[in-house]
């Protein structure tokens, strides 16, 4: 079992999973942002056994919506039409800046998917262990 980060982009849509542990994420794939990304995403679910869907939240430094936002949210809502897994937005900061320092050209978009999954999968650790230490 596994969890799907996406950084949702106007043209591509970078995708990352986590390992079973649901400890690490790693990037996967950057797919057109086309008619037929609802299906490519169904692949990866399927074949990968995805229980969550983690997208990166598109904020400014003001704390408020992006222009980009308003896409991602009706994305959102394709997704949870399509999909009986639970989706989760994780705040995303300039994490397509980020990922160009550490990744090939092609596959930006896949190491920002995993920035945004990392994130979310190391605020996750961090309140279970402050749950277990108290």
């Amino acid at each position: 079992m596994s969890l799907l980060g996406i950084d949702y982009g106007t043209k591509k849509v970078g995708l990352a999973v986590s390992d079973e542990t649901e400890t690490i994420a790693m990037p996967l794939a950057v797919l057109p942002n086309s008619p037929a990304l609802l299906g490519a995403i169904g692949k990866v679910v399927a074949q990968r056994g995805i229980v969550g869907i983690v997208i990166g939240e598109s904020k400014n430094l003001k704390w408020q919506d992006n222009p980009l936002m308003k896409r991602i949210h009706v994305f959102a809502d394709e997704l949870k039409k399509t999909f009986t897994v639970p989706i989760t937005f994780e705040p995303e900061f300039f994490t397509t800046v980020a990922a160009k320092y550490g990744s090939e050209g092609k596959m930006i978009d896949a190491s920002a998917a995993a920035l945004i999954l990392q994130s979310f999968l190391d605020k996750r650790h961090k309140k279970k262990e402050l749950r277990s230490t108290n």
